[in-house]
């Protein structure tokens, strides 16, 4: 069982002791769930003695703690995509943030802080550049976020996800996001099966998805012979969009619409082809499963994140991408009609996105916490 993050250092042997990392970020689930994952194999691997920094408005307040790790909490603005009395007042904090910062350091004395974007990220990143601690930064998007484009130069090293982030950073290594283990190891589909669609929002659905589609849902199931779908329309949107389905007149022992969707590697497994927004783990996890994707990136994504993820994924030919800002219901419902008519083009889709997966993406990411911790990083090919 992890000591409390402020008590006395624990050991591996006799020789080295075990490494404190602290890691900052969050908000996102797509900031933190990679970010535990890294915790994880740092724990497991490397016996790392392990301390989270976040906000109490993120993700990471309900996380961090049903994982098992510790959780400080500090005050954080926001900058990017706010009203300017916000920003403002964000500038003002900011000196008092960083000394909060600069103390938390100094009582947990990390060996390396990580930090994976997000509110938090900045200011403990920032506080430990000032303190001359190894820094690495974990970028799960194709474009950084603020956080990190802010403190990208400065960092020791990083490891992104896509190619296109490396350029913001100093020794960058493509790592990829880690995910978990079971979507690299789904049966394949049994041959003559019927076609399933799954819709898949993130966890709090997509308005837009959840609007189009059952606009197209009995036109669709008409032109694919034996089509199913599940659609995962988020807690807010369910009934509205359960509605909606049902006055489409579609037949409906073939769809199947839920507000949450668990056990997702057994959701992927039964996919055939994938509707969803881009984020970066959804990305992440297309990949690990092979699953050929049609992609509505989100348009409020900061700095159009999603957009960069989703062109990864279709440069590679293991996605279509459609803009929603000129998204209309007959290209999407022509769009997936042609790709489930089609197995070959969806085969061959799925083994161009297996070939972006990347299953040893923890184990990198914490091999190059531990060296940059113990002075013995050494720059790897971006």
């Amino acid at each position: 069982m992890q000591r409390s993050a402020f008590g006395d250092q624990t050991t591996t042997s006799p020789i080295q002791p075990a490494v404190r990392v602290l890691i900052a970020g969050g908000g996102t689930g797509g900031h933190i769930i990679p970010a535990l994952a890294i915790a994880d194999e740092l724990q497991a691997r490397h016996a790392a003695e392990i301390l989270f920094v976040g906000t109490p408005r993120g993700l990471e307040s309900r996380l961090v703690p049903q994982a098992g790790y510790r959780l400080e909490l500090i005050r954080v603005g926001q900058l990017n995509h706010v009203p300017l009395a916000t920003r403002l007042r964000t500038l003002i904090d900011l000196p008092m943030g960083l000394i909060q910062c600069v103390r938390l350091l100094r009582k947990f004395r990390p060996g390396i802080v990580i930090g994976v974007g997000g509110y938090a990220s900045g200011p403990v990143m920032g506080a430990a550049i000032l303190l001359g601690i190894p820094t690495l930064a974990f970028e799960s998007n194709a474009i950084p976020g603020l956080a990190n484009r802010l403190v990208g130069a400065r960092v020791k090293a990083a490891a992104v996800a896509f190619e296109p982030a490396a350029r913001y950073f100093r020794h960058a290594q493509i790592t990829g996001i880690p995910v978990r283990a079971e979507f690299f190891h789904l049966a394949p589909r049994p041959a003559g099966a019927p076609p399933h669609l799954l819709v898949f929002g993130g966890s709090q659905g997509a308005r837009a998805l959840n609007a189009v589609m059952p606009k197209i849902v009995a036109q669709l199931l008409a032109s694919v012979p034996g089509l199913t779908i599940l659609h995962q329309a988020g807690a807010r949107h369910a009934e509205t969009t359960l509605d909606a389905y049902e006055a489409s007149g579609a037949p409906a022992n073939r769809w199947q619409v839920e507000a949450f969707l668990d056990d997702m590697p057994r959701r992927f497994e039964a996919a055939d082809l994938v509707l969803s927004r881009s984020g970066a783990s959804t990305v992440a996890e297309l990949a690990a499963a092979g699953k050929p994707a049609v992609l509505i990136p989100f348009p409020q994504a900061a700095d159009d994140h999603q957009r960069s993820n989703a062109q990864v994924l279709a440069q590679a030919g293991a996605a279509r991408v459609l803009l929603e800002a000129d998204l209309t219901p007959d290209q999407l419902q022509g769009t997936i009609r042609d790709l489930l008519r089609d197995p070959t083009k969806l085969s061959e889709m799925a083994e161009n996105a297996r070939s972006l997966a990347h299953p040893d993406a923890a184990e990198r990411i914490a091999g190059m916490a531990i060296a940059l911790a113990r002075g013995d990083f050494r720059k790897g090919p971006v």
